[in-house]
């Protein structure tokens, strides 16, 4: 059996290295390694893949979410409402701008922001939310943004885990997520189910004036050359990146189909389990498993985590502590929320590894140590 990994990028690569060798060569031979045709292609494609009128490249998922925010027009002072159960880049980036996050409590069963909290959170001062389609399932879009609708605010989806995901409304639309709020962010981080060899990002919307802003404040926010409109930054995604994620993309939807595969795997050997509680597909919501996440109880979580390491299993814990709960938001009265929903998580949640070239007898031996812990406490 091979050695185990969390995200094994190597095997992905190795079965489709001749496409990316000649797409890297090609950006070499034509040394265009900014912007250019390459560039172009990727984002036309990504954006017909998504379902979005438009796709601006960066270098990376938190300067897509700080670009973001600063073309919203977002002032010092204003609160943003976002999960507190997330990566740490989704509320950074409103501190960063001097904004106010307002943590708000998760749903238990999707681990995406909770509607009905939102909708408590609002204040006179709320300007957007930052719903995080967290580990690969759609937060609950359709009340989101009805919510946004009825208080005049924006919403910024973070999609840097769920790119191709279908989220289906009540009437029977579907769109991906990152193409249903005025702004989708994503991130192509290596391990990302769309990632690059190096980092990235991207910014979707269908609003052209917002669209022309975005490409304004993520090139020194440039109109031409030389002629600087507004406040911007520098955030570029490559041509070697997006000749690379080009070709990936037209492997994303086998992809997902393969994460599917082995989370149905899993499922079916923790059926039953008292102790485990496997990941919740919405019917509404096509999981692309960017993690597989379970919730333990009655059992040590940290103690499995590291039985695990010792038998070769890598786990991770995502996240062992709250964004609340960081020190770098006691400035904005972090220490002051009450999120028992949000903690309780922090300290069961365990991710096994999940990626496109999972194997069942990598899979078997995972779920047997898992379960060898379990029984045994």
């Amino acid at each position: 059996m091979k050695a185990l990994q969390m995200v094994d990028t190597k095997t992905q690569y190795q079965k489709i290295k001749k496409e990316i060798d000649e797409a890297v060569i090609g950006v070499l031979e034509s040394t265009v390694f900014i912007g250019g045709k390459v560039l172009n292609d990727f984002t036309d494609h990504l954006a017909a893949y998504n379902g979005s009128k438009h796709v601006i490249p960066c270098a990376n998922g938190t300067d897509a979410l700080q670009i973001a925010m600063m073309a919203l027009g977002l002032e010092p002072g204003d609160e943003v409402i976002t999960p507190s159960f997330t990566y740490i880049a989704s509320v950074e980036t409103a501190a960063l701008l001097r904004l106010k996050p307002v943590f708000v409590e998760v749903d238990r069963q999707t681990f995406c922001i909770d509607a009905a909290a939102i909708e408590k959170a609002i204040t006179p001062k709320t300007k957007a939310i930052v719903p995080v389609h967290l580990y690969g399932h759609a937060a609950d879009m359709e009340k989101i943004m009805e919510i946004a609708q009825r208080h005049n605010l924006f919403v910024i989806e973070d999609n840097a885990q769920a790119i191709g995901c279908d989220y289906t409304f009540s009437d029977g639309t579907v769109k991906k997520t990152g193409s249903i709020g005025h702004i989708g962010c994503t991130s192509f981080y290596p391990s990302k189910n769309l990632g690059a060899y190096g980092d990235g990002g991207a910014i979707f919307t269908d609003d052209d004036a917002l669209a022309t802003k975005l490409k304004m404040i993520a090139i020194h926010g440039q109109s031409k050359r030389y002629y600087h409109d507004v406040v911007g930054c520098n955030s570029r995604l490559d041509s070697l990146q997006a000749a690379i994620l080009d070709i990936k993309l037209k492997h994303l939807d086998e992809y997902i189909s393969a994460r599917r595969k082995a989370a149905d795997y899993y499922d079916k050997a923790f059926a039953g389990q008292a102790n485990i509680t496997t990941p919740y597909r919405a019917a509404n919501s096509r999981h692309v498993f960017h993690q597989y996440t379970l919730i333990l109880e009655g059992t040590d979580r940290d103690a499995l985590h590291q039985y695990l390491a010792d038998n070769g299993v890598p786990s991770m814990i995502y996240y062992p502590v709250a964004c609340h709960k960081q020190k770098m938001f006691d400035a904005f009265g972090g220490s002051g929320y009450t999120l028992p929903l949000t903690d309780w998580l922090t300290e069961r949640v365990i991710s096994l590894p999940m990626h496109t070239e999972l194997e069942e007898e990598q899979q078997a031996f995972i779920v047997s140590k898992v379960l060898e812990f379990i029984n045994k406490s």
